[in-house]
């Protein structure tokens, strides 16, 4: 038996052994006490289990694994498929291969002169036998098939919880929900209950959560919390509160490396704000984006790009085409590039990513894009508008400077867009379309920012060869920003075809 678990001190806690749970839990599980953890089938409970009962055995612990209803062999088999091992851990099967011969056919689990009591003292003997400190029982439900009736049920596993805890026994029990719905007999004998769920979308794969119900005696994080089932375990994705995470830094405002953008935003970007790009396709919204990306690169910042929209190859191919090769930053690990595929995240997990890149990494600036693709991943999330704030405040509160990318449907005219996360923008940068003398060109203006006295203009915008060029505020038009332009004045403010200018490199 280990110091942690000698007096059951109620400050020890004991590590689940899966990542992200003791943070949810905020330390671990209270020794010597009965969880109830349920779910249905596939939603991960049994590998949560045996988890539990390997990070004892690193403790140097002893577990016992009971089954009531898997053979050890599809135990071994299923820590197999996580690169793990059983050995060490002590595992009994219930069920004997020799009880379903003819002479015990009046009978599913045992011959019928083994009922429930016969079933709880073998559990007893079992665990005398073995004196372990960490013990799983698979699962709940045979015993609920056994005892017949809901009173009967609970004296055995009433029997069962004050059995354990004579023994300092941490005991996890497992339930896969077959009981009737509104049956909480069980949430109310354990100490703490941990339920799974498994979702399933209508396309790509299925997202798991879990919440902690109850834990008594202990705070923890409550809500759902996204995890994913691994090589080698579950990952959980705590829920992020950004009122837990501060941390000091500058407030200077930084260059976007284009000297009109800067005036157009006052003083540039200023760390711990957020910038909405807004616009239809194609009018230079990931390019401006890249553009203010590499200002921070060439400073020696950090900075994780997170691609939904198009292809990495694809960005790097336009980047170095229009004289922005994102290649030598991500050479010299500063620039961290991961293409997300939308249909196999939660939002649980992007933010663990996005935490993971400020905080291990040292990321100061951090790109989305897109939102669109974002949603349109969830759309089953009611609540997205409220975790992209909650993650939007978390970046805020380390000093980090966010870029967002919002595509509007349409060209000209009244665009939409299918998210209004407007009011959640520090700052927003509306980029339109325009007509000039037969030729299309692009406009880029400083709609609202909460840190400078921004430029009220619109000035031009042009994405060549060379880059990104901010011409001057054009005069002659009005109605740019409605997406119908009309011509008030002269053309003569609008950028000439090859103007000597400085691109801001």
């Amino acid at each position: 038996m280990s110091q942690e678990t000698a007096g059951a001190d109620i400050d020890a806690r004991f590590r689940t052994g899966t990542p992200g749970l003791d943070a949810v839990l905020l330390g671990g599980l209270t020794p010597s006490r009965l969880y109830l953890v349920e779910g249905t089938p596939g939603s991960g409970k049994t590998t949560l289990a045996l988890k539990f009962l390997m990070e004892g055995r690193q403790a140097g612990d002893r577990g016992l694994y009971i089954t009531l209803s898997e053979t050890e062999t599809e135990l071994r088999a299923v820590a197999r498929s996580h690169d793990l091992t059983l050995d060490g851990i002590d595992v009994f099967e219930m069920i004997a291969e020799d009880e379903f011969g003819i002479d015990h056919e009046q009978s599913l689990l045992h011959p019928s002169e083994v009922e429930l009591g016969e079933t709880v003292r073998g559990i007893f003997d079992l665990v005398d036998r073995t004196d372990p400190v960490r013990v799983v029982l698979d699962s709940l439900s045979e015993l609920r098939l056994l005892a017949q009736n809901p009173l009967r049920y609970r004296r055995q596993i009433l029997a069962l919880k004050h059995f354990f805890a004579r023994r300092n026994c941490t005991v996890l029990m497992l339930d896969d929900r077959t009981a009737e719905p509104g049956d909480l007999q069980l949430h109310s004998i354990a100490h703490g209950v941990i339920s799974l769920e498994q979702l399933a979308n209508d396309f790509g794969s299925e997202r798991r959560r879990l919440r902690v119900v109850k834990m008594r005696g202990l705070k923890y994080h409550g809500g759902y919390h996204d995890f994913t089932i691994e090589r080698g375990g579950i990952r959980v994705y705590p829920r992020l509160i950004a009122a837990d995470h501060h941390r000091r830094f500058s407030a200077e405002p930084v260059t976007t490396g284009l000297a009109g953008l800067d005036a157009l935003l006052g003083d540039g970007l200023f760390p711990g704000t957020n910038t909405l790009l807004a616009g239809p396709a194609g009018v230079g919204k990931t390019t401006t984006a890249v553009r203010c990306m590499i200002s921070a690169l060439q400073r020696g910042q950090k900075a994780a790009y997170f691609l939904f929209d198009e292809r990495l190859a694809t960005l790097m191919t336009r980047s170095r085409a229009l004289d922005m090769d994102l290649q030598p930053f991500i050479d010299a690990g500063l620039l961290t590039i991961r293409q997300i595929d939308p249909a196999e995240l939660s939002p649980g997990e992007f933010a663990s990513a996005v935490r993971s890149a400020v905080e291990q990494d040292d990321v100061g600036l951090v790109v989305i894009d897109s939102l669109n693709a974002y949603l349109h991943a969830m759309p089953s999330d009611n609540f997205l508008v409220l975790q992209m704030h909650e993650l939007l405040s978390y970046l805020a509160q380390q000093g980090v400077v966010s870029l967002m990318i919002l595509g509007q449907h349409g060209v000209t005219g009244d665009l939409r867009s299918d998210l209004d996360i407007s009011y959640l923008a520090d700052t927003m940068m509306m980029l339109r379309f325009f007509e000039a003398d037969g030729e299309v060109r692009k406009s880029i203006a400083v709609i609202k920012t909460r840190t400078s006295d921004h430029e009220r203009t619109i000035r031009e915008l042009r994405i060549d060869g060379g880059g990104i060029v901010i011409g001057a505020p054009i005069r002659g038009f009005s109605g740019i920003l409605s997406g119908t332009p009309v011509l008030v004045g002269t053309e003569n403010d609008l950028m000439a075809t090859d103007p000597q200018r400085d691109r801001g490199r």
